[in-house]
């Protein structure tokens, strides 16, 4: 099992604060010790760090809790592996060029048997469901839109498509950014909430760490904030319900859609169905 950490902003915003609690559950509150990877948007293109070492030891992860860059869209993971080794190539987020953007995707989860027949258009580097998932997800979108770029709620309502479609197979939360704005999936544990004029301080669970945002931040400010769990314990989080696709523009949600997952219906009626695995208790 992995964890997710994604940032959608109204303005360019650093991520420092949130990442620096997150990444304490990569060694010290937790066990997400396989590795972390973290992407910056810059319009089409990103900055994007991976490592197979922890984010507690990695001098990577270093540089970015205390380096300050700013980014509309961010996406963050640590990982627990479940499927694929402990390598570069399996680190998430993983990224992808689509009608001349970089995609960034990262995913918490286990899918079951889960081989889909891909175009070759997106080819998987590492071997873990996961970016099987994130190839099969681009692979639909140009079988819907070819090679012209659609709309983005046209994007958001195939993602909603599709994305209960792969649930079946496991666990599927997931973030998803083209730099325009960033697409968020679960089907278990997945939370977020937004910070905004008149902002207030926020106190971090995992580390002893509290911040006046008042003091930092203008009126035009406004950032969303999503993750596996909580980062903070003096804020409102909003838990996402299972199946739920929310697409967040400019530091808020702007649409959201409830899907049906056929495999956590059957699994709500008869429990005797759900697999008993480290990937569906979180």
């Amino acid at each position: 099992m992995c964890q997710l950490l994604g940032m959608n902003c109204a303005t360019p915003t650093d991520v420092t604060f949130s990442f620096r609690g997150f990444s304490q559950r990569a060694g010290i509150t937790s066990d997400h010790c396989d590795g972390f990877g973290i992407a910056f948007f810059e319009d089409k293109a990103c900055r994007l760090f991976v490592d197979n070492q922890s984010a507690v030891e990695s001098p990577i992860a270093e540089f970015v809790r205390n380096y300050p860059i700013k980014s509309r869209n961010v996406i963050a993971h640590i990982r627990k592996a479940t499927q694929g080794k402990i390598s570069l190539e399996n680190a998430h987020p993983f990224s992808r060029e689509l009608w001349g953007r970089q995609w960034i995707f990262a995913h918490n989860g286990d899918l079951h048997d889960f081989n889909p027949t891909l175009s070759g258009r997106f080819t998987p580097i590492g071997n873990t469901d996961s970016e099987r998932a994130f190839c099969f997800l681009l692979d639909q979108l140009v079988q819907k839109f070819a090679y012209h770029e659609p709309k983005l709620e046209q994007i958001f309502s195939l993602l909603a498509e599709v994305s209960p479609k792969i649930a079946e197979h496991g666990t599927l939360n997931f973030c998803l950014s083209n730099g325009q704005a960033l697409f968020a999936y679960a089907t278990t544990q997945l939370h977020w909430l937004v910070r905004e004029y008149p902002f207030k301080p926020a106190k971090l669970i995992d580390l002893d760490v509290e911040v006046d945002f008042s003091q930092l931040t203008t009126a035009e400010d406004r950032v969303a904030v999503i993750t596996t769990e909580p980062l903070t314990n003096n804020e409102q989080w909003t838990t996402f319900i299972p199946g739920e696709m929310i697409l967040f523009q400019h530091g808020r949600p702007t649409r959201n859609q409830l899907t049906r997952v056929e495999r956590l219906e059957r699994e709500r009626l008869n429990p005797a169905l759900k697999r008993t695995t480290a990937a569906d208790q979180y």
